[in-house]
């Protein structure tokens, strides 16, 4: 598909506003490529042929995107990519409207962790994963005493994130990177990520009009980003490329390579279920409370099977994916190198649980609570605003139930009586909303 001109006149004026925000020096009009920028309109028109119909207005989103490439070509140069790698990246790019709809339905985030769970750690995806560590037994053989990251968490990541090499995504990577890269929340990830992928062209002496991944950037059978791949890519077997698309040895080895840099600790596991006492103090499950395992078992916590834990120094967490009503883990420092991987809990959490359940153990035995409606984005703003003005800072509200809001939902909860978990329910929601103080009148 061949890229829409953007007359001259028009690129001018969007590039002034642009070149703020892109970090560009120069104007659009003295290095955009050729087959962006139009003749001036004058001669346009005098060259134009007799009874061609008039060109229809085009979105003034559209034309804005198309300034905006024209404008970050400066800057991928001065970064180091090639002028005919970026040409030739940009032909034809479009303003992909998908890409906000995936960013703002990643199921990690919108979805109950026990649905999340289900899909994740299925009883097909366990057989599935148990028949690849069969078929690449020889690779995990090399890979394991390298890394020191269990196969069975490897063939986890690389069912999780591309079900095996078989979905790794199928959106041209840079028109992904670039509509994330021109407007948004992720704004300067796409910019960031946009230039490193040209790079990975320029690096691997791949045609960028042929890289695929997902709509977030992510591509190859173990999803990496772009500057993910830049800084720890290897090749795992020997041939001199290192092709995350269609070669396991390199996904996996690169994914290995990751996960160890990232601080996995070889023989050491992610964690596990746990069982906790009657009375419990909940504000004290948090992965920002770390105890040693002996003082978590002087607390009463036991396995999730009732056995002691481990008489261990080691400082670990106690996670609550669903609240005080729901199962407990305790959680050491390889679920932390796996959320280096993908910041979601329920991600790092399936992980492991999927690892598990590929070397024969039990899944969660604790019971979820199903009962309770995941709230949806416009009422996570509501409760983190109820909660700002009610005193508990959650910062700017986002809709997004991270670490401060889950701080601030915990001492409100705790000084109400209630399990101070700091799991967003539809209970809490509603008492402080009725809580919180009327806005003032205009």
């Amino acid at each position: 598909m061949r890229a829409h001109p953007v007359p001259r006149a028009v690129l001018g004026g969007l590039a002034v506003a642009l070149l703020g925000v892109s970090g560009c020096a120069n104007t659009a009009g003295n290095s955009a490529p050729a087959s962006v920028i139009a003749e001036p309109a004058g001669q346009m028109a005098a060259n134009a042929p007799a009874n061609v119909p008039e060109p229809q207005p085009r979105p003034d989103d559209e034309l804005k995107f198309e300034a905006f490439l024209a404008v970050f070509r400066d800057e991928a140069i001065r970064q180091g990519v090639r002028p005919e790698t970026y040409d030739r990246a940009i032909m034809g790019l479009t303003l992909d409207r998908r890409v906000g709809e995936q960013n703002a339905a990643q199921p990690e985030f919108v979805r109950p962790v026990w649905d999340y769970l289900a899909g994740a750690v299925s009883d097909l995806r366990v057989s599935q994963g148990r028949e690849k560590l069969a078929e690449q037994a020889q690779l995990f053989d090399r890979l394991e005493p390298t890394y020191g990251v269990p196969r069975q968490i490897l063939t986890a990541v690389w069912g999780l994130e591309s079900g095996f090499g078989r979905n790794i995504g199928r959106f041209n990577l840079f028109q992904s990177l670039a509509t994330l890269a021109y407007d948004g929340s992720r704004q300067a990830y796409g910019r960031r990520e946009f230039i490193a992928a040209l790079k990975i062209a320029d690096a691997e002496k791949l045609d960028p009009r042929t890289m695929e991944g997902s709509w977030a950037g992510a591509f190859g059978q173990t999803q990496f980003v772009p500057s993910t791949f830049l800084e720890h890519a290897v090749d795992g077997d020997g041939d001199g490329n290192r092709d995350l698309w269609n070669n396991p040895a390199d996904a996996l080895a690169s994914a290995a390579s990751y996960l160890k840099e990232s601080g996995w600790r070889a023989g050491e596991s992610w964690g596990e279920e746990v069982r906790l006492p009657e009375g419990f103090a909940f504000d004290q499950a948090d992965e920002t409370v770390k105890k040693p395992e002996r003082e978590w078992a002087m607390l009463g916590v036991r396995t999730a099977t009732g056995q002691d834990l481990r008489d261990d120094e080691t400082p670990v967490s106690i996670f609550l994916p669903s609240g005080a009503r729901g199962p407990a883990f305790l959680i050491r420092n390889n679920f932390n190198a796996i959320l280096r991987y993908n910041n979601a809990t329920s991600y790092a959490l399936a992980i492991g649980l999927l690892a598990d359940r590929m070397r024969g153990r039990d899944g969660v035995i604790g019971s979820w609570p199903r009962d309770e409606r995941q709230l949806n984005r416009e009422e996570r703003m509501t409760l983190q605003t109820g909660l700002n003005a009610l005193g508990y800072d959650v910062g700017m509200p986002d809709g997004v139930i991270g670490r401060q809001t889950r701080s601030a939902l915990r001492a409100y909860q705790k000084m109400r009586g209630l399990p101070a978990d700091g799991f967003a329910t539809v209970s809490v929601l509603t008492q402080i909303t009725a809580e919180r103080p009327a806005p003032p009148a205009p």
